[in-house]
């Protein structure tokens, strides 16, 4: 058979697939050929997929939650501007929540002093809990930012002038991407994980010094509580997640809290 093209013998000819000509191995490229249907060999450029972004908001709800299906680039820990200001306004909430507590009495110590030290102790317990929950999953290229809750607000609001009632949850960290259910984990262990810790670190403090002991005692207790609460498999609890990613972890973590919560307080109840 002759190629189309140079007319010259060929025993392996090539059919073009867009004219139907045949050609000789040289020729046999639409563009060697001057395919007269070269523009359907041509594709177009395909523009990068961008990310679709699903916004959605049911009535009375305080915030817009973005549904965005692909891992955010990664970047470094960071605050916004948005995120300050609310970080600001729960921190003087929670000091507002430790000023208006009584202290109990003790005789190595002044009243000023231990309501300092509780003060800074429990503004602590509360914000490394959340901070941590942001840098994990910050680390995990997801989205997470601190912001007030209108409820949540008004209720430690309500505490501060309440002399029975006494709640801290001005806020969370809120969390958006797609990740698997071993980061979600990770990122849920890292706040009863910081509690924990600073309630062994009161405890030991506590016996090194007497004189401050029953204000650390307490500060003790009140870290064990918050990882033991957090740490219950229900709902939108920490524990909840944790319990799904590893039960191991989780019930470590839920044991070590339950017994520093039984300690710390027995403890202060026998100074008291």
């Amino acid at each position: 058979m002759k190629c189309q093209k140079c007319q010259q013998e060929t025993f392996l000819p090539f059919k073009c697939p867009y004219c139907g000509n045949y050609y000789c191995a040289e020729h046999r490229l639409p563009e060697n050929h001057q395919c007269q249907q070269i523009e359907l060999a041509r594709t177009p450029k395909q523009e990068a997929p961008q990310p679709v972004i699903f916004q959605k908001q049911k009535p009375h709800e305080e915030y817009t939650v973005t549904y965005i299906p692909t891992q955010l680039p990664k970047t470094k820990i960071h605050f916004s501007k948005k995120e300050t200001k609310h970080l600001t306004i729960a921190a003087l909430l929670v000091i507002g929540i430790a000023l208006s507590t009584s202290m109990p009495p003790y005789q190595t110590i002044n009243e000023t002093t231990s309501l300092a030290i509780f003060t800074l102790i429990l503004t602590a317990s509360f914000f490394t809990h959340e901070i941590a929950h942001k840098i994990t999953a910050q680390k995990n290229n997801l989205w997470a930012e601190f912001r007030l809750t209108f409820m949540g607000a008004i209720l430690t609001l309500i505490s501060i002038i309440s002399p029975l009632f006494k709640i801290i949850s001005p806020g969370a960290v809120v969390i958006a991407g797609i990740t698997s259910t071993k980061n979600i984990g990770k990122i849920s262990i890292a706040g009863p994980t910081t509690n924990i810790t600073l309630s062994l670190i009161l405890l030991t403090t506590a016996t090194l010094t007497p004189q401050y002991n029953i204000v650390l005692l307490l500060g003790a207790a009140i870290n064990a509580w918050i990882a033991l609460f957090n740490l219950i498999p229900f709902g939108i609890l920490d524990g909840f997640k944790i319990f799904l990613w590893n039960k191991k972890i989780w019930t470590t973590a839920f044991t070590t809290s339950l017994a520093l919560t039984i300690i710390s307080y027995k403890l202060l109840f026998d100074i008291l």
